[in-house]
């Protein structure tokens, strides 16, 4: 688990089932953070294989590996791609997620600086995402990166939730 094994490299649909464990991994040290009702629905997002090949075929994903294994990843999805959250002429960063015996490592903040080149090297102006009150650590490394608090959105899973950006250059 040391940072001389980890590379990075661009996921792609080979790798689905790899992303789709490292998401229920990654996101599962939140379910104490949400009601059961709440961490149904969001864990039952997370068992959907389709959700992950639906983002795969949108997005630009980036992945940590050790050795062979995902340990992290990004997705990017240049603008173009409205949602009810995100701007059509936004960029935007979706479901960043560590393995939580690699956390404190770096790997989410170089996966989404990552996600910022692609982003400026395909002239987008705006990028964004959105996170909540439970994720502090991503709250923390997006703010350290220059991201600003847009607004705060209704809640999702019963929490809190605010839109980032960052404008690019």
């Amino acid at each position: 688990m040391t940072k001389n094994n980890l590379t990075y490299r661009h996921g792609t649909i080979n790798d689905v089932d790899q992303l789709q464990d490292l998401h229920i991994i990654a996101y599962g040290q939140f379910q104490n953070a949400l009601t059961p009702d709440n961490w149904a629905t969001f864990n039952g997002n997370l068992q959907n294989r389709q959700r992950f090949v639906d983002i795969l075929n949108i997005a630009k994903c980036f992945v940590c590996l050790d050795n062979d294994k995902i340990i992290g990843v990004a997705y990017v999805i240049l603008s173009g791609n409205p949602t009810d959250l995100f701007k059509s002429d936004w960029s935007y960063i979706r479901m960043v997620g560590v393995n939580p015996n690699y956390q404190g490592q770096g790997i989410a903040k170089v996966l989404t600086k990552m996600c910022i080149d692609f982003a400026k090297q395909n002239n987008e102006k705006t990028i964004a995402l959105h996170t909540s009150e439970f994720m502090v650590a991503a709250r923390h490394i997006y703010e350290n990166l220059g991201f600003k608090v847009l607004k705060e959105i209704p809640p999702l899973f019963g929490k809190k939730y605010w839109i980032y950006t960052l404008e690019l250059n």
